[in-house]
């Protein structure tokens, strides 16, 4: 089972009998990024008895932690600086 959920795709899958997990992903296909960290997908380990408690159980995780989910930190490009005689031009 999947459905979108507040910018997420979520999916339901089986790990074993009655063993339900959840699969976020971001629906603009960016990743997941966790304390700063980009994943293609989040992975909830905790097994459920079926399909819509896994849903329901991402579902919370999305609301408690989406914002963090979507924000990469921000990147710092360095450029080497030009020698002395290159900047007097500049």
């Amino acid at each position: 089972m999947a459905c979108l959920y507040d910018g997420f795709d979520i999916e339901s899958f089986q790990a074993g009998t009655d063993l339900w997990h959840a699969r976020i992903r971001r629906a603009d296909l960016k990743p997941v990024v966790i304390d700063g960290v980009p994943f293609p997908a989040l992975e909830l380990g905790f097994a459920w008895p079926n399909s819509d408690a896994a849903i329901a159980d991402a579902m919370s995780h999305i609301d408690h932690f989406g914002p963090r989910y979507a924000t990469l930190p921000p990147m710092t490009v360095t450029a080497p600086m030009p020698p002395a005689e290159s900047r007097a031009t500049l």
